[in-house]
């Protein structure tokens, strides 16, 4: 990512270019140490991309590789210039992780790290944001890697694209900078509506997937192409409009967008235009010209060193709050920005312009074996935090068959039938232990050995059924509704064989079994979840089990509404239509009232307060949601669909607990661990007998 025009006699720097680094950094910098303060700074990668794009593929058409050799030398580059700063990056942060970040965290961390060593982190990243659970995880401390791995991955593919498009032109006979023009056009055209369809389809892949973000960087490589094909600057009557035009769209959408914007789709174009405007502008001196001010030494030395502020800046702002113990300060967001610009200037000081030095152009195999040890070593240190993390979740998973298998009354639920007879259990004593918690779900939420998930997730909302339970079973009990159904599978399964039936889930991700409109944030995903209802109410009539067991809560607005509690009187009309019709097919149905969520990541907190874990509790109004199914079985009044609520046997008089009775109560900030909703079997047993009584005599 050099600030010169690669190809000429005098390598000039473009001061506007290394001014645009700066813009982007500070965009991003400021985004992520006050995001209230700039809403919309996410958009300075953008920039970054259009820069990166622009000046690679002017390198490129002024030395048009024709072979695996100019290949090869290409990316020798490439690694010379990027991987040595962002592997000692990574390194540090991996460690920085181990020392100060909770237990819970060490496995996602160390899963990225492996991912952003080999470039690959922002696919990881896309997984897991279309997955409903995953992404209610705290952010990693090297999650920023993904833009990076977005531009790896386009210095693999673009030298073979150019290559094969200058190849063409030879075979044409024409000349080769109006095919490449059209080629990348092409390319850029496809990347761009795909972007537009998948932002508005699947946003949250949209986000990370590389296809949607090629057109950004593909578009500076079109004004690259235009420069060659069309040398000479602009006159400065249009320069100078045209580049305070661009840095006016820079900052249009860093001010405007927020987390709600729809992005990256069309409106990343305003950004990437702008940028492209100001690059191609080339406004230099002037009286009213940008040239001058993004010539201010200041902004070329942020610009010099954007790069390493950019690696070292957020596994400051990850880790400061857990070294600390508490959410950054305004002294703290001082000290992050003062220690990133020390290390980015020692960074760009002794690794980058070091492993850029002539001294280090050695003969061409030396960088990839260099670039392969040091990414072994960043792998392998992550591999190696994986392996000790699952050592201890196997020696967990022992822990925890051992507590369930006991009689003891102080063991999760039961604990609160007596709570003055219970000691408190010391954190050693937890099952599941913290760092096995987010593990430790129910059947519903992972993967079958089959292959198949069991949820209806998010875009689509497929169907998915499972069936658990003895197979030979005279009853039949389907547990349906959303992620808040799923998490009751434990204790079913605990009852099934001494009840005799068997079980099978209809259940989805964020979507309730509730007719009516759900705002998933996308109109194909919100049609998507109402097709979704329709299809499971049909298949539960369809079925005709002895007993459907309804739960689900309220995770997305009612289409209209901006909030959750606001939505409730649309959810309730909802669940009455659903339960209606299962009544009116005579199907037995109980209605779990909504159970307490906290809102944060529960064994995140406990891990960080090993000592004084109580002060992770809630109390029942901060954590207990609106009940629309109660009043929704109210109006149905039909004697076989029943309304339970279990709330005593998860909260303690007014006091919800992160953990209880030595269980963590949630693997998330909302859904309890299989262990705990184990411990509900005997109250859920009790609320299901009368329904399954009269199943068991009609």
């Amino acid at each position: 990512m050099s600030t010169t025009i690669p190809g000429t006699s005098k390598r000039a720097v473009r001061a506007d270019i290394q001014g645009l680094r700066a813009i982007a950094v500070s965009l991003v910098l400021i985004y992520h140490l006050a995001p209230q303060a700039l809403t919309g700074g996410f958009a300075g990668v953008d920039v970054f991309f259009v820069i990166s794009g622009f000046l690679i593929t002017l390198h490129l058409l002024e030395h048009v590789p024709t072979g695996p050799r100019d290949l090869l030398t290409f990316w020798s580059r490439r690694i010379r210039r990027l991987l040595p700063a962002s592997l000692l990056v990574l390194s540090a942060t991996l460690v920085g992780s181990r020392l100060v970040a909770p237990d819970t965290q060490w496995a996602e961390t160390a899963r990225q790290a492996r991912a952003a060593a080999l470039y690959v982190v922002n696919w990881l990243l896309s997984s897991n944001a279309v997955d409903y659970l995953a992404a209610q995880n705290a952010p990693s401390p090297v999650q920023h890697f993904w833009s990076l791995s977005v531009e790896e991955q386009f210095y693999f593919v673009w030298p073979i694209l150019i290559l094969l498009l200058a190849g063409l032109a030879r075979l044409l006979g024409r000349k080769p900078l109006p095919i490449v023009l059209v080629g990348l056009t092409a390319i850029v055209g496809a990347s761009l509506a795909w972007s537009v369809h998948l932002t508005a389809t699947n946003p949250a892949a949209a986000y990370f997937v590389t296809p949607t973000r090629v057109w950004e960087l593909g578009t500076g490589g079109i004004l690259a192409t235009f420069t060659l094909l069309r040398p000479g600057h602009l006159r400065a009557a249009l320069a100078t409009p045209l580049a305070w035009l661009g840095l006016a769209a820079i900052i249009w959408s860093a001010t405007t967008y927020d987390a709600s914007t729809p992005f990256p789709g069309w409106r990343a174009a305003v950004p990437v235009l702008g940028t492209a405007a100001v690059i191609g502008a080339h406004a230099r001196a002037g009286k009213i010209a940008p040239g001058p001010l993004l010539a201010l030494r200041p902004v070329q030395w942020l610009g010099g060193i954007s790069y390493s502020v950019y690696l070292w800046h957020w596994p400051l702002v990850v880790l400061v709050p857990e070294a600390t113990g508490h959410p950054l300060t305004w002294t703290d967001r001082g000290a992050i920005l003062v220690a990133t610009l020390l290390l980015a200037t020692a960074t760009k000081a002794l690794v980058e312009d070091r492993f850029r030095s002539v001294g280090w152009s050695v003969s061409l195999p030396k960088p990839f074996a260099l670039a392969a040890v040091a990414m072994a070593v960043v792998v392998a240190g992550s591999t190696v935090q994986l392996v000790e993390v699952q050592h201890q979740i196997d020696s967990g998973k022992a822990q925890i068959a051992t507590v369930l298998a006991s009689k003891s009354p102080c063991v999760g639920a039961r604990s609160l039938d007596d709570p003055s007879a219970c000691p408190p259990v010391p954190y050693s004593k937890i099952v599941p232990p913290a760092i096995d918690a987010h593990s430790d779900e129910s059947p519903v939420y992972q993967t079958q050995a089959d292959g198949e998930d069991c949820s209806a997730q998010l875009p689509d909302f497929s169907e998915r059924e499972c069936s658990f339970g003895p197979k030979n079973s005279t009853l039949h009990v389907v547990l349906a509704g959303n992620s808040h159904a799923a998490q009751w599978l434990p204790a079913l399964e605990r009852l099934a064989p001494q009840e005799h039936f068997r079980i099978t889930t209809m259940v989805s991700l964020a979507c309730a079994l509730s007719d009516t409109g759900q705002d998933l944030g996308t109109a194909a995903e919100s049609a998507a979840c109402s097709t979704w209802v329709s299809r499971t109410t049909r298949a539960l009539i369809a079925a005709h089990p002895d007993l459907v067991v309804f739960s689900n809560r309220i995770s997305v607005p009612a289409t209209g509404h901006t909030s959750l509690d606001g939505s409730a009187p649309e959810y309730r009309a909802g669940y009455a239509e659903v339960l209606d019709r299962l009544a009116g097919a005579g199907i037995p149905t109980l209605v779990l009232r909504d159970t307490p969520y906290a809102g944060f990541g529960v064994p995140d907190c406990v891990a960080e307060k090993p000592t004084d874990y109580d002060r992770c509790d809630g109390t029942r109004a901060a954590w207990l949601p609106p009940a629309p199914e109660k009043t929704a079985v109210s109006e149905v009044d039909d004697p076989d669909v029943r309304y339970a609520d279990l709330t005593n046997h998860i909260c303690q008089g007014n006091v919800c607990h992160a953990v209880t009775g030595g269980v963590m109560t949630y693997f998330d900030g909302s859904h309890f661990t299989a262990t705990f909703a184990t411990t509900l079997a005997p109250y859920l047993g009790e609320a299901m007998a009368p329904l399954l009584q009269r199943a068991r005599t009609s």
